[in-house]
């Protein structure tokens, strides 16, 4: 059978793609989080805190679909950026796969505990809600700033430094540098708003005043936050191709020709004026946000809060295009769209797979939503105690 698109096109499809399944996850599982994140300072006794679990009870295990699916593209579709992040970010990996696993921890034991000994698992699944946007948002952060491997001539990633290396040669702390951390207060920030916002929509009384207010702090931090990531980055040495860029040429990072340069990150809006409608749609989202729940219209309250969670996610996408992992070691060997995909029949192939299993989730996910629908309080809570978290 014919492939009907070139290898440009696919590799095209499949970032957008990659950006769509990130957004997918920060968006449904982001709220899981941020709920997570803020149960502690919202919830004030059992049955609130209770009341809050139960808001993302019965939905986070699907939700966690688009963190299982996200890593199966990026294997699939990038599978040399799928070996050079998880190497290079072996720790920080590993602390989001803990994270998480404390969450259904926490859930599944807390009502097996007396409630003068549930606090232990209230500050795990505190952590579970705080760990993974701070990793993935101090992650993205540095890809910004390059990530130092570069390629032997089998292609294989080395995070060993040549003699005489000056700066970041790997390893968990070196990430934690002062616009990684920003980044990372951005996502978390992001995150508990989105939560918040969830929060307050299934909740009712105090609880709901109380996610209200926070939606309310962590959204203007959020702002705050993306406006001064916005003029920070254009400061950043970032990376440009330089030369002729084959975008129907053979995936090998070893022929192409990368400079760095400060204020680069900003090259594709100056270059296209309209695409600054992205940032500036994620603030006017968050106005949006702040004004449907001032007016207790939380349905789009959450519609608007997850408009500024993809416009954030897709305005660093675009910035870092067509960059997926810039090398600060060797330039030359960073990770391209045109350079580390998958062959052209391969991302043909999955393409197809993604047409019907992305329907799908989206299918189930909306129905499930659906159902599930209406909010969850402590009178409820209290009425199930034995068939709720």
């Amino acid at each position: 059978m014919p492939i009907p698109f070139d290898y440009e096109t696919l590799r095209l499809i499949w970032w957008a793609l990659l950006g769509v399944l990130l957004i997918g996850l920060a968006v449904m599982d982001g709220f899981d989080m941020g709920a997570a994140f803020l149960n502690p300072f919202i919830a004030r006794t059992d049955d609130e805190r209770r009341a809050v679990i139960n808001t993302v009870g019965p939905v986070w295990e699907g939700n966690q679909v688009w963190l299982v699916t996200g890593g199966g593209a990026i294997f699939a579709a990038f599978p040399m950026v799928y070996a050079a992040a998880f190497s290079g970010f072996y720790v920080a990996m590993l602390l989001v796969l803990l994270s998480l696993i404390l969450r259904p921890v926490s859930f599944e034991f807390r009502n097996k505990f007396p409630q003068n000994r549930r606090g232990l698992l209230d500050g795990t699944l505190f952590l579970s809600g705080l760990v993974p946007p701070l990793v993935f948002g101090v992650a993205f952060g540095n890809l910004f700033q390059g990530v130092p491997f570069h390629l032997d001539g089998m292609q294989l990633v080395h995070y060993v430094p040549p003699a005489g290396w000056q700066g970041w040669a790997g390893g968990f702390f070196g990430l934690l540098n002062p616009f990684g951390l920003l980044c990372g207060l951005v996502s978390v920030a992001m995150l508990t708003a989105h939560g918040a916002v969830f929060v307050a929509g299934k909740t009712d009384d105090a609880v709901r005043a109380r996610a209200a207010a926070a939606a309310k702090t962590f959204t203007l931090l959020w702002a705050l936050l993306f406006v001064i990531g916005g003029l920070w980055v254009g400061h950043i040495n970032g990376y440009r191709l330089v030369g002729e860029i084959a975008h129907n040429g053979p995936s090998d990072p070893t022929l192409q020709h990368v400079t760095r340069l400060a204020g680069v990150w900003l090259e594709n809006y100056n270059a296209h004026p309209a695409l600054y409608a992205v940032p500036l749609l994620a603030l006017l989202a968050a106005i949006a946000t702040l004004g449907c729940m001032r007016a207790q219209r939380f349905k789009t309250a959450f519609v608007a809060s997850a408009l500024t969670v993809s416009c954030t996610i897709a305005t660093a996408g675009i910035a870092l295009f067509p960059f997926l992992m810039p090398s600060s070691l060797e330039p030359n060997d960073s990770l391209t769209v045109w350079d580390a995909s998958s062959s052209r029949l391969t991302l043909w192939l999955m393409t197809l797979a993604a047409a019907v299993f992305v329907a799908v989730i989206l299918a189930y996910t909306s129905w499930v939503y659906r159902v599930l629908r209406g909010p969850v309080t402590t009178a409820h809570v209290r009425d199930n105690s034995n068939a709720l978290y």
